[in-house]
C-alpha cells in the first residue's frame, strides 16, 4: 500500500454497481487530486480495506450503508479531509 499513504489520502468513497444479477462493491481514493478506483473482485481487496481502516475517523458502518437494499444505488464517504 505504498502508493497509497494514509497522509496523502483525501477522501474515500465506496459505492455499489448493478451487474445485472449481482452488485459489484466499488472504491474511489482519492491521493492528490487523482482518483484511484478499486472494486471488491480485485486481488488485494482485503488488504487494501485494512489499509484505509487505519484512517481516523474512518467509517466502519461504511458496507452495511451500501450494501443495502440490493440493486439501489447507494453511496457512502467513508473519509474526508
Amino acid at each position: 500500500m505504498a502508493q497509497l499513504p494514509l497522509t496523502g489520502v483525501a477522501k474515500v468513497t465506496f459505492y455499489k454497481r448493478d451487474e445485472v444479477t449481482t452488485d459489484l462493491v466499488c472504491c474511489d481514493v482519492v491521493v492528490a487530486d487523482e482518483v484511484w478506483s478499486f472494486h471488491e473482485e480485485l486481488v488485494g481487496w482485503d488488504l487494501l480495506l485494512d489499509h484505509l481502516q487505519k484512517l481516523p475517523r474512518f467509517r466502519a458502518d461504511w458496507f452495511a450503508n451500501v450494501s443495502q437494499p440490493p440493486f439501489a444505488t447507494a453511496e457512502t464517504v467513508a473519509f474526508s479531509r
